[in-house]
């Protein structure tokens, strides 16, 4: 008989993590938040659309701003309810960051302890702000797990986001976007590609970010 957590004795399909690290600071307040929860309706739906990736793609979110908050622990997309974000504070960017990658690395600890196999994590963090706390730290520990081939990260800029910042974060290979406009639904249905395409063993088609389209590269 199997063993182990019924998550995984029901479903003991490999997993794609993948975790929303979303900004929801007051300056995403009126149409930027709303179309953002708009584009994690979209998300869902399109995942669902592919039953291997609805088996493997596990989302986790968590929001910072004013604090930072687990608002869905990892489930697979037939689990997934998209939250309703709301916005107050600062952007305490920092943090979110240190939270989500010990987040991540309890997860995986849970796959290992349970026998399942997983690929490379995908952090995708969406900002349209400028860290309000100390984030240097937590940027070198991201660019380490990054080199060590531990996930992978992305990171998307809305409106006024401090894009060299950003840049600072993220690893040079993979340079932060610029989203066109508030085109959050279409940068959600590029990510559902991705992930599908990771779900079906295609990694190597999941990893570029697109130069045209929803966004553009910041150079």
């Amino acid at each position: 008989m199997p063993v182990g957590m019924p998550e995984f004795v029901e479903n003991p399909e490999n997993r794609c993590p993948v975790i929303l690290l979303l900004d929801t600071s007051g300056s995403m307040s009126g149409q930027p938040i709303q179309e953002l929860n708009r584009g994690l309706a979209a998300f869902k739906q399109d995942i669902l659309k592919d039953s291997q990736a609805s088996l493997s793609l596990e989302v986790a979110i968590i929001a910072f701003g004013p604090i930072v908050k687990l608002m869905q622990d990892f489930v697979t997309i037939d689990q997934f309810t998209p939250p309703i974000l709301e916005v107050n504070g600062l952007t305490p960017m920092g943090a979110a960051i240190e939270y989500a990658l010990d987040f991540l690395e309890n997860r995986k600890q849970t796959y290992k302890d349970n026998g399942i196999l997983y690929y490379r994590p995908w952090v995708f963090l969406i900002t349209d702000g400028a860290p309000s706390d100390s984030w240097e730290s937590a940027a070198q520990r991201l660019r380490e797990a990054e080199a060590q081939r531990r996930l992978l990260f992305f990171a998307v800029g809305v409106k006024d986001a401090d894009m060299n910042t950003l840049k600072q974060i993220s690893p040079p290979e993979r340079l932060p976007i610029t989203l066109n406009g508030l085109d959050f639904r279409e940068m959600f249905v590029w990510l559902s590609a991705s992930v599908k395409r990771v779900s079906s063993g295609k990694v190597g088609q999941a990893v570029a970010l697109p130069a045209v389209g929803w966004g553009q590269i910041t150079s």
